[in-house]
C-alpha cells in the first residue's frame, strides 16, 4: 500500500510560519488566529493518523507545524498582553495614539 501525506500538514505548517509575522504586524490578533487555526488542523490531521498510522508518510511534519504554532501562539499572547499593556499604560487608547503620531513625527515618517 502506497503511503499518503497527511492533507493539512503543509498549510498548518505554512500557518504557523505566517502567526510569526501577523503576531508582530497586528498587536497579537493575527498570530492568535493565525495558529489557532494552524493547531485545530494539526488536530484534526493528528485524529487522521491515529486511526491508521501505516497509511501516512509526513507525521514528522506534522509535529513541526504543532510546534511552531504553539510557538507562534505564545509569541502572540506575549505581543496582544504588551499591547494591551501599553495602551493601558498611557491612559486608554487617544492617549496612545497621539504617542504613537508623536513617535512618528519623530523619526520623520509623519506629516
Amino acid at each position: 500500500m502506497e503511503q499518503q501525506k497527511l492533507p493539512n500538514a503543509t498549510i498548518a505548517l505554512i500557518l504557523g510560519i505566517i502567526s510569526f509575522i501577523a503576531c508582530c504586524c497586528s498587536a497579537g490578533i493575527g498570530g492568535l488566529l493565525f495558529s489557532g487555526i494552524a493547531l485545530f488542523l494539526v488536530k484534526k490531521d493528528t485524529k487522521l493518523y491515529a486511526e491508521n498510522p501505516e497509511a501516512y508518510s509526513n507525521f514528522s511534519q506534522l509535529k513541526t507545524a504543532k510546534i511552531i504554532a504553539i510557538i507562534g501562539l505564545a509569541l502572540a499572547v506575549v505581543a496582544f498582553l504588551w499591547s494591551a499593556y501599553s495602551i493601558y499604560s498611557v491612559g486608554g487608547w487617544d492617549a496612545y495614539m497621539e504617542q504613537q503620531k508623536e513617535i512618528m513625527e519623530q523619526m520623520g515618517l509623519g506629516n
